[in-house]
């Protein structure tokens, strides 16, 4: 796993690695990932990444966020409440040396603090739990997701948009489903 593009284009990112620890971690691949980018660059959707804000729920390795960071993102807060996952992207975040530009909130992603509203919400929560539309919602209801916000929401299947939300695209990379929703004013 790598970061794809940007400052830290080509960097190796600290590995899932195997056995019962790892077991619920499943980072978003490469060929995702730069897939995904491309899309959020190519202009449909305005431009959300430079000097934006990231929220990256149910964060794993990190790596959406880190590419955010990579590719001009001002500042990303990573959720997740796995150990394993925090080691990862505290390793990952010293990797590219850009503490002073994440935090990271050791909490389950319905459960957030008060937070700053941001622009880009990356939302990868474990496959098939009905977790996503959880964290969604406490993210917002925390103050977390802005006005206009862009979310991208990856799961096993296409998402509906919840209340709140409206539904902009939906993309399919193998067993992989993206959805693009944009918070309400």
């Amino acid at each position: 796993m790598r970061i794809i593009g940007g400052t830290h284009r080509g960097t190796t990112l600290a590995a899932v690695g195997e056995g019962d620890l790892a077991a619920h971690l499943r980072p978003t691949s490469d060929r995702v990932r730069e897939s995904l980018f491309n899309v959020l660059q190519g202009g449909r959707f305005g431009d959300p990444v430079s000097g934006a804000r990231v929220l990256d729920l149910f964060a794993g390795t990190g790596a959406l966020g880190l590419e955010a960071l990579s590719r001009g993102a001002s500042h990303v807060t990573f959720v997740d409440s796995g150990r394993v996952a925090q080691k990862l992207i505290r390793e990952n975040v010293a990797k590219l040396r850009r503490a002073q530009d994440t935090t990271l909130i050791a909490a389950e992603a319905s459960k957030l603090p008060q937070g700053t509203p941001c622009g880009l919400v990356f939302l990868d929560p474990p496959y098939g739990q009905d977790l996503g539309g959880k964290a969604l919602t406490a993210a917002r209801e925390a103050g977390w997701i802005a006005p206009g916000a862009l979310v991208v929401w990856e799961e096993a299947r296409a998402q509906i948009a919840p209340r709140g939300f409206t539904g902009l695209d939906q993309r399919r990379y193998g067993d992989t489903w993206i959805t693009f929703l944009r918070a309400q004013e």
